[in-house]
């Protein structure tokens, strides 16, 4: 799908023929879709234009006579089976002459603010202040979901202290891959904009160059996030694991003590039920006295393994 926007005075318009000082977003782009800004954009590299379609690109800026590729990960929430993690995409950022070009595998939300008219002080044609906004508006959806990850990770917690079950422990682990994700992605993204203070390919004028300090900062404090939450979802794991495990011995205590109790009237019973002559045979009260011999040891046993405390 292909859309294209322009800034008419002070209004974010959707236009039907692309022009100067418009900005084309492509989601999941057709061939005929790629062959088209191919045609009206003769001297772009055609592989910037299908960077952002390989979801293992790595993020990086690269630069052409007839185009400027800047592709960096964005976060995404996707659905599981039993519940939502958390990945990245590669997001194309391209400029064609006049023009932005943006390219993504999925509808992002990032896009959506933007195409949406929600994000202050846009306009299409201040092309380095635009891609300087998504770019913060990306490590500030990066922020968001972390915060996310955190509550969520905690209201799990508190659900495995009452019942220690493998989904749960499930639901933590795929948490922590997307920690793993984040992570990883941020990384690279900080490769990118670095690079993006020294270019001097993209022209920057002063109030650029601080929105541009601004988002390496949001994009550093979006890295020590993912690796705090990591670092603490990782112990939670062990410390679960270790409590799961530790709940399993001492169930499997209580229920070889129970064995070596109720072994007792089994032992006792199959004494006296032997077929050679044995104590108390003949006995007016020998089915009391056996029982009542049972029941002692019985409890001698239980009061024995109970102070070693193998109950």
């Amino acid at each position: 799908m292909k859309q294209i926007f322009k800034t008419i005075g002070e209004k974010l318009e959707s236009v039907e023929q692309n022009g100067d000082g418009c900005w084309i977003h492509m989601t999941a782009p057709t061939e005929a879709e790629l062959q088209g800004i191919l045609r009206d954009f003769p001297d772009m590299d055609p592989t910037h234009l299908r960077a952002a379609l390989d979801e293992e690109e790595r993020a990086r800026i690269e630069i052409e006579p007839g185009s400027t590729l800047i592709l960096v990960d964005v976060p995404m929430i996707e659905p599981s089976e039993n519940n939502k993690y958390y990945n990245t995409l590669p997001l194309g950022i391209i400029l064609a002459g006049d023009s932005i070009i943006t390219v993504c595998t999925q509808d992002v939300p990032l896009i959506r603010d933007f195409a949406g008219g929600s994000i202050r002080s846009f306009y299409t044609f201040k092309k380095t202040r635009f891609i300087l906004q998504i770019l913060y508006k990306n490590a500030s959806y990066y922020l968001m979901f972390l915060k996310q990850i955190d509550r969520r990770s905690s209201q799990i917690e508190r659900e495995l202290h009452k019942s220690l079950k493998n989904k749960e422990l499930i639901q933590l682990l795929e948490l922590e891959k997307s920690l793993v994700y984040f992570s990883t992605s941020l990384r690279a993204n900080e490769v990118v904009l670095e690079r993006m203070l020294r270019l001097e390919a993209i022209k920057k004028y002063p109030e650029d160059e601080d929105l541009l300090e601004d988002v390496i900062i949001e994009n550093k404090q979006a890295i020590e996030m993912a690796t705090i939450y990591s670092n603490i979802l990782s112990g939670t794991m062990d410390a679960f694991a270790s409590v799961i495990s530790n709940n399993l011995n001492i169930v499997m205590k209580l229920l070889t003590s129970i064995t070596i109790v109720m072994a007792i009237p089994t032992i006792v019973a199959s004494f006296f039920g032997m077929n050679v002559p044995v104590p108390l045979a003949g006995h007016t009260w020998a089915f009391v006295m056996i029982i009542l011999i049972t029941i002692g040891l019985a409890v001698l046993s239980t009061f024995v393994m109970w102070k070693k405390k193998l109950f």
